[in-house]
């Protein structure tokens, strides 16, 4: 475990790292001239990854901007069913999805996932998720063996006004470790079978949450899909402020520049489906008697939490930012719901739905990480996990 005092503090400069972003966010981005990025927004929109073909699309796009390669998209394992995991974000939460895949390997009942999402530490846990039970052992070192955290301990010079809090450090080596070239020839082997990986970032500069088809990018060939691949994952669990955002490469029109690529759980804590999908009565799978199957891990609480919130900015500005967490990840729940109702679907929750001690102050509290993952782990033992509607009290 780290120094206590040490860790609060940490936690006080975290909270007010996003204090002075809010604050300051409007003044920093009129008065600073930035190089070597995208010269207006259709530039932005239209630029791809130099090299690659189609492997990503906005969450926002209409249904007709869906990639022309849409075979690559569409999961294709099976005609009779789909099943599909989605991870959210929720930093330290991220153990009450490990504990979930555990246990239910452990019962022999866990499908073997046409398609997996995950966003922030869900991006983390998506890639083992997808490769199976074999993983199960690496995820519960990382989210239960206290090495996560080392991730609160690199702050950086500069604080506030510098590009982030904490150094990328801690980070981007875990993501290396773990995210190797076998990890990749392994995605890019279940990608050829049908089966789909997929991550979200948010651009920064366009404000749209990016859609990335890591298995496309792992079936590439080419000399830098792992780094790719691992920029994405870094990105997508990257707490804008908190960590430095990453800048990856395109190009559009022939001018090449970078992006700023951060946590897709600022536009959306689930990756679920494109927001167009959503509203229409479009079904997935390849045929319209296939059986699909929605399962959403919420590696946060949705009901409310009683707590006596002081009256001081930092404890004030905390507690409404974890509100705004849980509402828009409420209203997206609803909205999947309402789909799986119109197109006939299966829909299964799951969510930390036991109040557990939890402190930005100490935000990879390893104490707290076991209790969650032992929580995940109990309830699917027990067989009351799983939830067949939006139910948030």
């Amino acid at each position: 475990m780290s120094d206590l005092p040490a860790t609060r503090r940490l936690g006080k400069s975290l909270v007010r790292a996003l204090v002075a972003l809010l604050s300051f966010a409007l003044v920093l981005s009129g008065c600073t001239e930035i190089m070597d990025r995208a010269l207006d927004a259709k530039e932005a929109e239209t630029a791809s990854i130099a090299g690659y073909g189609e492997i990503r699309t906005y969450l926002d796009a209409r249904l007709d901007e869906a990639p022309k390669d849409i075979l690559d998209w569409e999961p294709a394992t099976r005609r009779d069913r789909v099943d599909a995991l989605m991870i959210s974000g929720g930093g330290a939460g991220g153990a009450f999805s490990v504990g979930v895949l555990s246990a239910w390997s452990v019962m022999k009942t866990r499908p073997r996932f046409d398609v997996v999402t995950g966003v922030s530490t869900g991006a983390l846990i998506a890639p083992f998720a997808f490769l199976g039970s074999a993983y199960d052992d690496t995820l519960v070192h990382l989210y239960t063996s206290g090495v996560a955290e080392e991730l609160a301990r690199s702050k950086r010079a500069g604080g506030l006004f510098g590009p982030s809090l904490l150094r990328a450090d801690p980070l981007r080596r875990m993501v290396e470790q773990f995210i190797t070239p076998a990890i990749l020839r392994q995605v890019a082997a279940e990608h050829c079978k049908g089966r789909r990986l997929l991550v979200l970032t948010t651009n920064l500069d366009t404000q749209r949450a990016v859609v990335w088809n890591m298995g496309a990018i792992a079936t590439s060939g080419r000399p830098d899909a792992l780094r790719l691949f691992q920029d994405i994952m870094v990105a997508s669990a990257s707490i804008p402020g908190v960590y430095p955002s990453v800048m990856i490469k395109a190009e559009s029109g022939g001018r090449h520049f970078e992006e700023m690529h951060s946590d897709g759980g600022s536009a959306s804590q689930v990756l679920m489906l494109p927001q167009a999908l959503l509203t229409s009565s479009h079904r997935l799978g390849p045929t319209k008697r296939a059986a699909v199957n929605f399962y959403v891990i919420i590696n946060n609480a949705l009901m409310p939490e009683f707590a006596k919130t002081p009256d001081k900015t930092l404890s004030v500005v905390a507690r409404a930012f974890s509100i705004f967490v849980k509402s828009q990840t409420q209203s997206a729940l609803t909205a999947l719901y309402n789909y799986s109702k119109l197109t006939g679907a299966r829909f299964h929750l799951a969510s930390i739905d036991v109040q557990v001690p939890y402190s930005m102050l100490d935000p990879f509290n390893t104490g707290y990480m076991r209790a969650v993952y032992n929580l995940g782990y109990a309830e699917l033992m027990a067989g009351t996990l799983w939830r067949d509607s939006p139910v948030f009290r």
